[in-house]
């Protein structure tokens, strides 16, 4: 029962009955008030530690390259991942490119988790790049205090979290353009985070059947990571996965220590995207897979109690002040963020 609800109560009483005095009313407005603390008390006592119901996760634009999207912004978030984020229980806001360090401390420090998407940006030297980089610097500096803060990297995001680790570029040519595949779990899988919610029908249907979908012409060879020490300290392999040329490359990963994800393949297209040119999973399994690793990621958020210092700020910075606009008839996704 919290204090207002107790006010409330109390009042609707008095209300009611005309023949309580005063005295005896606020005699019970005074009980009332100390349950209400005491309720209020205990129930913070049994939350989870870092508990956070109104998780916040930022998703770093992207610069526009494709020439039929220039005419509407310079940078831009497909739907999809805005979508993925929402629908696991969590509000979104996108983070610009090219801000000053100063702003992106302040935004760091507003959010509870940050998405890396999928696209085509050069790695080492895109705006793109330089912004992720600094944000994974302040990630791992607030994990090292205890300041939780989880990372999740798609395809072209789970490239970028391998050259920020090793901080080289390894990628080889493994393409897998348009390709449903299973994944080839590993040992390490089956006492993952990133899997450890996922029933054991769901996880062997993940291995038997093509759930994921890959659009990639670039990945980490599974041979390379594994003769990478940085990388190999760094992330486990969950699963791994063969290229049209042959070459088997690293699919999911994990942080070891830090709460950092990768896929290479895209979860939020199976319930968002629905190209019929394009191989995209829909089966319910598939919706199931895309369901959980969203929810898995915003629990990781809840542990994070970073905010905005005004709630007009947070209303300001969402997502929500956004329309997304249909580009169906002439990109493969099906809305996109323009800014």
């Amino acid at each position: 029962m919290s204090i207002a609800l107790g006010i409330a109560l109390t009042t609707a009483s008095w209300q009611r009955n005309t023949k309580c005095d005063k005295m005896t009313t606020c005699y019970n407005l005074l009980l009332l008030l100390m349950l209400s603390w005491v309720c209020d008390v205990t129930l913070a006592a049994h939350l989870p530690k870092g508990h956070n119901s109104r998780p916040i996760i930022g998703i770093l634009t992207q610069e526009v390259v494709d020439d039929v999207m220039k005419p509407f912004g310079k940078t831009y978030i497909p739907a999809a991942y805005v979508k993925f984020i929402e629908s696991s229980g969590s509000m979104v806001i996108p983070v610009r490119l090219n801000q000053t360090l100063a702003e992106y401390e302040k935004i760091f420090k507003s959010i509870n988790g940050l998405l890396f998407i999928g696209g085509a940006a050069d790695l080492e030297t895109s705006d793109f790049a330089r912004d992720a980089g600094i944000f994974y610097k302040l990630a791992l500096k607030a994990n090292d205090v205890g300041d939780h803060f989880p990372v999740w990297g798609t395809c072209m995001g789970f490239q970028l979290l391998t050259v920020l680790v090793a901080e080289e570029n390894l990628l080889t040519k493994t393409t897998a353009e348009n390709l449903a595949f299973p994944l080839n779990l590993t040992a390490a899988a089956r006492s993952s985070r990133m899997f450890n919610s996922f029933p054991p029908d769901l996880q062997k249907a993940l291995s038997r059947e093509p759930l994921t979908g890959n659009f990639h012409h670039y990945g980490i060879a599974a041979e390379t990571f594994k003769g990478n020490e940085k990388l190999e300290r760094f992330f486990s392999v969950l699963s791994t996965n063969v290229a049209e040329n042959g070459v088997e490359f690293v699919s999911t990963m994990e942080g070891r220590k830090y709460p950092f994800y990768g896929v290479q393949w895209h979860p939020e297209i199976n319930q968002f995207e629905w190209d019929r040119s394009m191989t995209i999973p829909h089966s319910e399994n598939a919706v199931r897979v895309s369901s959980l690793l969203g929810q898995f990621f915003i629990n990781e958020a809840r542990k994070s109690s970073h905010r905005f210092a005004t709630p007009k700020e947070e209303e300001a910075a969402l997502i929500y002040n956004y329309t997304p606009m249909y580009t169906g008839n002439f990109t493969g996704y099906e809305q996109v963020y323009f800014f």
